[in-house]
């Protein structure tokens, strides 16, 4: 019984933790394809990534300062102007971005359909808010950059990602990432670079 009430207290510290508290604060989130499927090795699915982060940032006051689009897994560094709420826009982009998506799995040539949404409605299979498909994970894992130090290293992370990867040699190689923006090309996406 102990053990149990023990658990259940850490369970809501850690869902205390990854968090928008601030609504003016900077964070570092990191939203990942359920069971971390290879899905951004096609043009079409980045495109959806793509115009979605450019509508928020157009009509919902989404900040974007850094991003990188991996094959699975989007990394930024956002905060929101003010009056709008940094977990609801999040929200509304992990929900539009995952209908999108799984509409254009079903509506192109896909070499991967079938196995992609039996793996997709596998994943929302045991959720009682999903009805079909789950393509993103639970959660955005939000962590408040408030000391430049975090900043820097977030930064260096992210731009980083794809080198680690061996997908490029340079960071500003990789075009869909912010380091081409920190280097003085303009990106795929409007940055609000941080000094």
């Amino acid at each position: 019984m102990f053990m149990l009430s023990l658990y259940k207290r850490n369970l809501l510290k850690m869902s205390e933790r990854f968090k928008f508290h601030d609504k003016e604060g900077l964070y570092f989130i990191t939203t990942t394809v359920v069971d971390w499927v290879d899905v951004f090795t096609r043009l079409d699915y980045k495109e959806i990534i793509i115009d979605s982060l450019k509508y928020n940032q157009q009509h919902k006051g989404l900040i974007i300062h850094s991003w990188v689009l991996m094959t699975n897994h989007l990394h930024m560094i956002i905060s929101a102007k003010k009056g709008f709420n940094l977990s609801a826009i999040m929200r509304d982009f992990k929900k539009f971005t995952s209908k999108e998506i799984i509409n254009t799995i079903q509506s192109i040539q896909e070499s991967r359909r079938d196995w992609l949404l039996k793996r997709f409605e596998y994943a929302g299979k045991y959720s009682k808010r999903i009805t079909n498909f789950k393509f993103w994970q639970d959660g955005n894992h939000p962590i408040e950059l408030n000391t430049n130090d975090m900043i820097d290293q977030k930064l260096d992370y992210i731009h980083n990602n794809p080198v680690a990867a061996q997908i490029v040699e340079k960071p500003e190689e990789y075009l869909y990432s912010s380091a081409r923006d920190y280097m003085g090309i303009k990106g795929l996406l409007n940055i609000n670079l941080i000094d």
